[in-house]
């Protein structure tokens, strides 16, 4: 019996998606349940499983197209297990349209020794061509080198039309352009963005703060915090504590603007910046007030291991009313972060360096971190923007204000 593959309703507001990669060729046979085709939306990234044990028999719509909430993207025949599928790999594939097999290739997925994972028909194309899967950039969803990748890759070393060869660039190698769609995630970035230049009064203020109590702190109580938490205590659960402490202060950084009106909220739902598998994500901490450190530690960790996968929810990404960006991961000094629409602010940190600071006329070496402040100058002034990144930089330098709330 044939069923039909259809794209799923991912939220009120999406009425179409983007096609990111099939796990599996035409002709394959699948276990129920087997991701088969990774989707994407202007917000986030999702599989869609077989819903029953079949052959993927037709695909209609191929990656990089779109396609609409409840069209039918491919057609699954249903049937039980072949012979040649073993019995312990539900993802083999059976002899099918091409004529390939499992044995071709010796194996479903293949990883490279750097943990790149080969689709099967990239497989195939390298063992053909003898190439090695780390010498072809990677380009599908998690980092899978897929089918296309190979074969750009082989394209880009072939003679130009007419016979004349390619000229490898002065450092080796070859000269090579590729012209690759924007994901929707990318593309709502970039609007997003660009909105955020037009739409508001953004303004930067800057300060730095001396992380010396943080990292005792962290030092004397990372061990026990491990053992009961079974995660280790970082620096952003910190900055989300002080940040909260601030809106609390000076609620007019969370605020938002609606048409000729302000809207004002009592709690503190933290964005927290995340790089995913697909670009910059902002998964959202409800309620940060009520989290404790624990809590806000595991919260983040599970956005960034979720992000990598592609596996955040919409209802995670959506909402905020202010947003913390730490570039310091990346070695960042010092930027000006963009603030998030429709939100009024946003926090960046940024890499703790070894610098020297005068302390009570000393000059004493310090690990000092930059800290930028951008707000939307139509509902926040300069002496609530200058304060609240001020009462940051207090809280952070002496943690144990948010313990005693002073």
């Amino acid at each position: 019996m044939s069923i039909a593959i259809k794209v799923p309703s991912v939220g009120e507001s999406i009425s179409e998606v983007f096609i990111g990669e099939w796990y599996v060729p035409e002709g394959t046979w699948v276990d129920v349940d087997q991701n088969v085709v990774g989707l994407e939306t202007d917000k986030a990234t999702f599989d869609v499983p077989a819903p029953a044990a079949g052959t993927l028999k037709r695909v209609f719509k191929k990656a990089g197209e779109t396609a609409a909430i409840g069209e039918v993207i491919a057609e699954l025949e249903e049937a039980p297990r072949p012979a040649t599928v073993a019995a312990g790999g539900g993802s083999g594939p059976a002899k099918g349209a091409s004529g390939d097999s499992a044995a071709t290739s010796g194996k479903t997925s293949p990883r490279a020794g750097d943990g790149v994972r080969v689709m099967p028909s990239a497989a195939r194309l390298l063992e053909q061509a003898g190439l090695q899967p780390g010498q072809v950039e990677a380009t599908g969803p998690g980092g899978r080198l897929l089918k296309e990748d190979v074969q750009r890759q082989l394209a880009s070393a072939r003679p130009a039309p007419g016979g004349a060869p390619v000229r490898p660039a002065s450092g080796g190698g070859f000269r090579e352009e590729k012209r690759v769609p924007m994901s929707p995630i990318r593309q709502t970035i970039a609007k997003r963005l660009v909105e955020a230049q037009h739409n508001a009064a953004l303004l930067t203020t800057f300060n730095e703060c001396d992380m010396s109590a943080v990292k005792r702190l962290r030092e004397q109580y990372q061990e026990a915090f491990s053992q009961k938490y079974g995660i280790k205590l970082g620096f952003m659960s910190f900055f989300v504590k002080a940040v909260v402490d601030a809106l609390q202060q000076y609620p007019a950084l969370g605020a938002e603007v609606d048409g000729t009106h302000l809207i004002y909220r009592n709690y503190c739902d933290i964005g927290v910046a995340i790089g995913g598998g697909k670009g910059l994500v902002v998964p959202v901490l409800r309620n940060a007030e009520r989290m404790s450190f624990a809590e806000i530690e595991l919260a983040i960790a599970d956005f960034a291991r979720r992000a990598k996968e592609n596996k955040l929810g919409l209802e995670e990404l959506e909402g905020g009313n202010f947003t913390i960006s730490n570039g310091g991961v990346y070695g960042s000094m010092l930027s000006t972060p963009i603030v998030n629409p429709p939100q009024s602010g946003v926090l960046g940190m940024h890499a703790i360096t070894d610098r020297p600071v005068a302390v009570n006329g000393q000059v004493v070496i310090r690990p000092m971190m930059y800290l930028a402040l951008t707000y939307d100058h139509r509902v926040v002034d300069g002496r609530e923007a200058v304060s609240f990144l001020r009462r940051i930089k207090e809280v952070i330098e002496d943690p144990t204000r948010i313990i005693l709330e002073l």
